[in-house]
């Protein structure tokens, strides 16, 4: 019977449990996202996002012409800098102008006492959905308003 000492020894490395993979076998280095569209938006492009959502609350302050100014003027400013921004700036004019067409449609119904309750739920719809993608915004989704709701009206 052989005596373990009479084997050949061949140099053993230590083992790190746990401990990543390190030399040849380590892998590929892991894959950066390749355009600023893929990567999640960092804390400036969140907050403008969401003040672009936000400013349509000024038309309390505007007499109703803030709703679309807001969103226009932060989308305007910052879409080149943010694409997070230009995203949603978008997204925040579309669904004002779309809300402002859904107010005039209301507004001229009145006639008939079926625009008054349609005015309250476009103004109810207004407020949720705008709060609701001001705090997706802040969360760095990008947020959709509800198809059959939005006009798609600038692309």
């Amino acid at each position: 019977m052989a005596n373990l000492n009479d084997l050949p020894q061949t140099p053993r490395s230590p083992v790190n449990y746990g401990a990543e993979p390190q030399g040849p076998t380590a892998g590929p280095p892991p894959v950066e996202p390749s355009g600023p569209s893929d990567r999640e938006p960092n804390r400036d492009a969140r907050m403008w996002g969401m003040f672009a959502h936000l400013s349509a609350f000024t038309a309390v302050l505007t007499a109703g012409i803030g709703a679309i100014v807001g969103p226009l003027v932060i989308w305007l400013i910052k879409k080149e800098e943010y694409p997070f921004v230009d995203d949603q700036g978008k997204e925040a004019v579309n669904f004002q102008i779309t809300m402002l067409i859904y107010s005039l449609v209301s507004g001229v119904l009145t006639f008939l006492c079926i625009g008054i309750f349609l005015l309250i739920a476009v103004g109810i719809v207004d407020i949720v959905f705008t709060i609701i993608a001001t705090i997706k915004a802040n969360d760095g989704v990008r947020y959709r308003y509800p198809k059959w709701l939005n006009l798609r009206l600038i692309k």
